[in-house]
């Protein structure tokens, strides 16, 4: 059974709750079980990826949280260090990882990407996971 561990940035836990409500409604869709993770923000998300890879416990991972742009350049850093860390991850680990960290520029926009009855990027953040899973099971038989 495809197990999944889900760490979530609880900076703006509204946002993130949401955020887990479509992705949860999703996996268990799928029959996925998962584990939920919580860290202060997105920048700590790629560290506890990190520590959890070599545990040979989850098949795939799924990156929830968000970042509003505000008045000084600290947005910019959390945004490409966070997804940055995930990618090289996801590249160096042959690691397969649900990106759903919402990067925007208001709270209304964060909102409507959130909500399980609009945007729900959860949901596609969890199928997008499976998808990468499934992939990696692929070539990880060829030869």
């Amino acid at each position: 059974m495809t197990h999944i561990l889900i760490v979530t940035a609880d900076f703006y836990p509204e946002i993130t709750e949401m955020l887990v409500k479509g992705t949860t409604a999703t996996l268990k869709n799928k029959s996925v079980t998962f584990e939920i993770i919580n860290v202060p923000g997105a920048f700590e998300i790629p560290g506890v990826v990190s520590f959890a890879l070599h545990n040979q416990k989850y098949d795939g991972f799924i990156a929830l949280g968000c970042v509003i742009r505000g008045e000084t350049t600290h947005y910019d850093y959390v945004c490409s260090e966070s997804a940055r860390g995930l990618m090289d991850l996801a590249v160096r680990e042959h690691a397969a990882i649900g990106y759903g960290i919402l990067t925007v520029e208001t709270m209304a926009q964060a909102q409507a990407r959130a909500d399980v009855k609009q945007g729900n990027k959860g949901g596609d953040v969890a199928l997008a996971c499976l998808r990468m899973i499934e992939l990696k099971r692929q070539f990880d038989t060829v030869g």
